[in-house]
């Protein structure tokens, strides 16, 4: 085994472990290192809502990462599945994109072309998903629309980086990178000086911090999200329910994920009670049964925000071993399998899935990309 490996993934968050398990598959040495417990941030505290995508359709470059993530799921689940025993809990299990309004219409992202979908209205809606509260006009249901167990993807995903002799340091924050002409020569951590041929950047919203002591401040933020799980005792599997911003996510042991709050608190991982009253107050207006759910749990993640909703993918200009795959907001899980896969592909040099010019460090900022 080599004395330092080829790439050196500085964040074991989604991003960081998927793109490991992407390179060590293509038999590339990996070495990951995180400042804690390897997921355990904002990958951890997603609600796992993984939305349709068609390649066909997809006319944007964030389109093509989502349709290619969408179309690399399934199998990254079966095999994450085969080679560690751990089921991520993928399902295919449909959503309803609700309209608290009679005159709203559904977002470009879930009405795109090339996606299933299906208009419900008053009595149809009702007959359906009489859980529903009756104020509800209208709703949109994908029937392709599916989810998955966060937790147990990051389990899965160490697991099976462990069976592909990934180096996996946790509690080894990272201090500096340190930099000798145009390239990266080591980075300082708390178990000392590490090297490797080539470095990537995938700490989240902490990305920021080991960026601008490079010159680049490309405004990587933390955006709290907080939410509530509450228990309803019953089993079975519902819909996915989408209001706006917020979402039930309904499991198969009775469990209910009610989310999430956007919250600029810094980093402050903290839940307040304001939020949580908030969020309550929706999961029961959605579903009045809901109000005589247990409490089980509450906790906040911090997505790493970025200007324009889109993350930064490539390399790190000026810098020729260093790239950075961070700032994906809301979208660190489902846009996972797409990133890993542009990001190996790109470190090998090998021909890109994705053109990376929209995702570029120094790319000028237009308005916010849509999207969750």
């Amino acid at each position: 085994m080599a004395e330092h490996p080829d790439v050196l993934i500085l964040g074991g968050g989604v991003i960081g472990l998927t793109t490991a398990w992407f390179l060590s598959e293509a038999g590339v040495h990996v070495e990951v290192v995180d400042k804690g417990d390897f997921g355990q941030q904002a990958s951890w505290a997603g609600a796992g809502i993984l939305s349709p995508a068609s390649l066909e359709h997809a006319h944007t470059a964030l389109d093509q990462l989502r349709a290619h993530s969408w179309d690399l799921f399934s199998s990254l689940s079966q095999k994450l599945r085969e080679q560690t025993g751990i089921d991520n809990g993928f399902l295919i299990c449909g959503g309803l994109e609700l309209c608290t309004h009679a005159e709203e219409e559904p977002s470009d992202e879930w009405r795109g072309e090339g996606i299933a979908f299906e208009e419900l209205s008053g009595d149809e809606l009702h007959r359906r998903y009489p859980d529903l509260s009756p104020t509800l006009p209208r709703a949109y249901y994908l029937p392709e629309m599916a989810q998955l167990r966060n937790p147990r993807h990051l389990k899965a995903l160490q697991a099976a980086c462990a069976a592909r002799s990934v180096s996996m340091r946790p509690s080894c924050a990272v201090h500096q990178l340190v930099r000798k002409g145009n390239r990266i020569e080591s980075v300082d951590t708390d178990q000392g000086r590490l090297t490797a041929g080539r470095y990537l950047l995938a700490a989240g919203a902490w990305s920021e911090t080991l960026l601008a002591p490079l010159g680049w401040r490309p405004g990587i933020r933390p955006v709290r999200g907080q939410i509530t799980l509450l228990n309803t005792g019953t089993v079975g599997i519902r819909p996915l329910l989408l209001c706006g911003k917020r979402y039930l996510v309904p499991r198969g042991d009775g469990r209910v994920l009610v989310g999430s709050t956007e919250e600029e608190a810094g980093f402050d991982p903290r839940t307040t009670a304001a939020a949580i009253a908030e969020l309550l107050h929706f999961a029961a207006a959605l579903m009045p049964s809901l109000s005589g759910a247990a409490v089980e749990r509450c906790w906040a993640g911090l997505r790493p925000g970025s200007p324009d909703g889109k993350p930064f993918l490539g390399a790190v200009p000026g810098i020729d071993n260093l790239f950075v795959a961070a700032g994906h907001f809301r979208a660190g899980i489902q846009l996972s399998p797409g990133t890993a896969l542009v990001m190996k592909q790109l470190l090998l040099g090998e021909k890109l899935a994705i053109p990376l010019e929209d995702f570029r460090l120094d790319r000028p900022f237009g308005p916010p990309a849509h999207g969750k």
